[in-house]
């Protein structure tokens, strides 16, 4: 979406009325998706939305016909899901996307066969098993993933459960990038896309997505941001593999088992798990209160671990006003503490299946770069700006 003429910030683009989305309040079958409420739920929260999708996109007298109109035959976006295993595993080792991908269509595939298929078969007027497939169902997921919004809860103490997504036309059109210059508003009558800094006439309008690292846009959304336009990329690193680190940096077999037992009781504490992550940014670590937990108790002595363990965890010198750690901080550490981060940046490194150098390469050649196809260039993108943190981090941890 381009603008006209020039807009001062603060300017409204478009409105859109709630009664123009389309959610399970607006679809045609709301009183059915209300009457099976219970039989729906699901971990995702999608099935109702993903339910109205399946009915109205699939007939042509619908109201929404127009806006499906938009993806001739529902093609769904190019996202990972939809990708060659070998194009997946290639593209994507490494980078925490093949993960995810592989949990998605597990999930995707359980909640279709355990609760869509049954509610399509009790609902046999409306629905039809022949038409109304699991591959489409994935389409669909593939289209929530891409183009829908979810409605913020404004207070953070609510008890009230996550707001289910909503699709809304013509504020889908407009593309993400961290640094934006327009974002979706929600009232109780509409949704207002305003501008967030003045834009020259003739420039696109950029909506945002929320601060989203490149493999978090290439997974849900199908592309990434070149490097480094994306102020919000992170690296990961397991915390299983800082257990490795760990295990790997102990001496012998009496600190090894040290290094369970630690960790056993990190687990009991709650601060890590076999699926948990620590997640560094270009500047500072997003996950400190994690981190700075388990370098603590990794790195302490049998004396303070037993004064640790008796105190299940507890401690009156507990500093509550650290909550940032910087790049700064990092390279401030404990020299045992920063053994470990850097091992553990290490182990991570030899996860990925691609060569830092020529990657760095194609990325400063615009003319190698131009050959590469989208999926690759977006991959690369990701696999890079992960990179870029992680030897960052092996820089600022050297001992």
């Amino acid at each position: 979406m381009l603008t006209r003429e020039d807009l001062p910030a603060g300017e409204l683009i478009f409105s859109v009325p709630r009664s123009a989305t389309l959610s399970e309040k607006t679809t045609r079958i709301k009183d059915l998706l209300e009457k099976e409420q219970k039989s729906l739920q699901s971990a995702s929260g999608w099935i109702p939305l993903l339910l109205s999708l399946l009915y109205e996109a699939t007939d042509c007298s619908s109201p929404w016909a127009p806006y499906f109109g938009l993806w001739p035959e529902l093609a769904p976006p190019d996202l990972p899901m939809f990708w060659s295993e070998d194009e997946k595993t290639g593209l994507l080792q490494g980078t925490g996307i093949l993960d995810a991908v592989n949990k998605d269509l597990k999930n995707i595939e359980e909640e279709y066969n355990s609760i869509v298929l049954p509610f399509i078969k009790r609902n046999l007027d409306l629905f039809c098993p022949e038409k109304h497939t699991l591959d489409l169902y994935k389409r669909l997921v593939a289209f929530v993933m891409s183009y829908s919004f979810q409605e913020p809860i404004e207070d953070d103490d609510s008890d009230t459960d996550i707001l289910p997504p909503m699709m809304v036309p013509v504020a889908d059109l407009l593309n993400h990038v961290a640094n934006h210059n327009a974002h979706l508003e929600f009232t109780p009558e509409t949704l207002r896309m305003i501008t967030t800094q003045p834009v020259q006439a003739g420039k696109e309008l950029f909506n945002t997505y929320g601060q989203m690292a490149n493999w978090q846009l290439l997974h849900m959304y199908g592309f990434s941001e070149p490097h480094p336009q994306n102020s919000n990329e992170t690296a990961d690193i397991q915390m299983m593999t800082l257990r490795e680190a760990a295990l790997k940096v102990a001496s012998n077999e009496e600190e090894q088992l040290a290094v369970k037992e630690k960790w056993d009781f990190l687990c009991h504490m709650e601060m890590v798990g076999e699926e948990g992550a620590f997640v560094f940014g270009l500047e500072e670590v997003m996950t400190e209160e994690e981190l700075r937990a388990c370098l603590k108790v990794l790195c302490m002595s049998a004396e303070e671990f037993a004064e640790f363990k008796e105190n299940d965890g507890w401690e009156e010198d507990e500093d509550d006003e650290e909550q940032t750690l910087t790049n700064q901080e990092i390279s401030c550490m404990p020299a045992p503490w920063r053994k470990l981060l850097y091992t553990s940046a290490e182990l991570t490194l030899k996860s990925y299946t691609t060569d830092f150098n020529t990657e760095e390469l194609l990325v400063s050649n615009p003319t190698e770069y131009e050959k590469l196809s989208s999926r690759e260039q977006y991959s690369l993108q990701v696999r890079y700006g992960q990179k870029k943190i992680l030897y960052q981090l092996l820089t600022l941890t050297r001992c």
